[in-house]
């Protein structure tokens, strides 16, 4: 299958992806202006970083239901409210306003993450064809292209109020294509197969690594190359924008390679390259060498998390796949929400050097995780074949 017939089979899900990457492009290249607006130093923006969990794992929790209530139109209805209340914590003028702001961001977030992952996987399975990388690809894509424009604005004098009433027209356009739709399997189905607990765990333990580590990019990286390494607003925009581009180029890429070797294996590899990427970051002394280390760290983390969705997805019994879709994202975007606001509480004791560096101990976790992953999907597979 050609990547333009790849691209039609998942278009609708696809303009979810783009949604979320505007929205989160945005919101890591503005985030030097909206901590100067809230005056918060490092510790306390961590601290207001841990209100989307909040929200967060409220979503995800009541997907599965939204999922079968929704039907055809969830995607739709989440990206829609997704843009105008993300205008909520960028007009608020408190610190307490923000926080209350990021709840209702964090959980209108998870449900449309939750909606268009768990079509791509029922469209890989039904297909039978690896599909979760491209979309992933596509993320990146729409995240880099989002934070080089919100850096131009903010060089032009632009501030957060006029970025994200942008991005709330375009989410409102791009939810209007987003109608597809799902899989109906009756309670029957569904009773015969219990959530396999296991799969929840190790699907969601490689996800929140990947998650948390590139969320700790996303959200720092602009602060770095400003505030450590000396660069302009413009400068510290390609922070973000440098980790989209490669992540990119990495999903795109791993979509071709997912069809010649085993997901597991891949992960194992890109793991050792986003470690190098956040050492290289973490000892930058000048911002190319930075854009550098966020370069390879993106080519490295690309990956992992779609790979961790597709496998999991893949593994989960049809009439629970929703189910699976959304305990692994909920485990895994507590890890993107955590790890902002963990750098955020490093920063603040020992700078953003050591933080960046830190976050590499993840990728230790990662390697017995992502065999005992591999090994469960052996079995099922000798098991199918028996």
């Amino acid at each position: 299958m050609s990547l333009v017939q790849t691209l039609q089979l998942t278009r609708r899900p696809a303009l979810g992806f783009v949604a979320i990457g505007v929205t989160w492009g945005a919101f890591a290249a503005s985030m030097p202006d909206i901590k100067a607006h809230l005056g918060a130093s490092d510790a306390r923006m961590g601290t207001l970083l841990l209100a989307m969990p909040c929200g967060l794992v409220f979503a995800m929790l009541l997907a599965p239901m939204a999922d079968r209530r929704l039907g055809a139109y969830g995607m739709r209805v989440s990206a829609m409210l997704l843009g105008p209340i993300f205008l909520v914590p960028i007009f608020a003028g408190t610190q307490a306003g923000f926080a209350m702001g990021m709840v209702l961001v964090g959980a209108t977030t998870g449900l449309t993450d939750v909606l268009m992952n768990t079509r791509v996987t029922e469209l890989e399975a039904r297909h039978n064809r690896p599909l979760m990388n491209l979309n992933h690809g596509i993320f990146s894509v729409a995240y880099a292209v989002s934070a080089l424009a919100t850096g131009a604005l903010r060089e032009a004098g632009y501030g957060p109020t006029t970025v994200f009433s942008c991005t709330a027209v375009i989410l409102v356009l791009l939810s209007l294509g987003m109608t597809m739709a799902i899989e109906q399997h009756d309670e029957a189905t569904k009773r015969a197969h219990g959530i396999p607990w296991g799969l929840v765990a190790l699907g969601g333990c490689v996800v929140l690594i990947a998650f948390m580590s590139e969320a700790t990019v996303e959200g720092w990286s602009a602060l770095h190359i400003e505030r450590t390494l000396g660069g302009r607003a413009a400068e510290g925009a390609m922070g973000p924008a440098m980790l989209g581009m490669t992540m990119a180029l990495g999903r795109f890429s791993g979509q071709w390679v997912a069809g010649r070797f085993h997901e597991m294996a891949l992960v194992l590899g890109a793991g050792c390259v986003a470690v190098a990427g956040l050492l290289l970051a973490a000892t930058a002394t000048a911002p190319v060498m930075g854009y550098i280390g966020f370069g390879v760290f993106g080519l490295g983390v690309s990956v992992i998390g779609p790979m961790g969705l597709a496998v999991a997805g893949r593994l989960a019994p049809a009439g629970r796949r929703t189910d699976v879709v959304a305990k692994v994202a909920l485990v895994a975007f507590v890890g993107f929400f955590l790890g902002p606001a963990y750098i955020g509480y490093v920063s603040e004791f020992a700078g953003l050097r050591l933080a960046f560096a830190s976050v590499s101990v993840l990728f230790v976790i990662l390697v017995p995780v992502a065999l005992s992953l591999w090994r469960m999907e052996r079995r099922k597979r000798a098991l199918l074949a028996a």
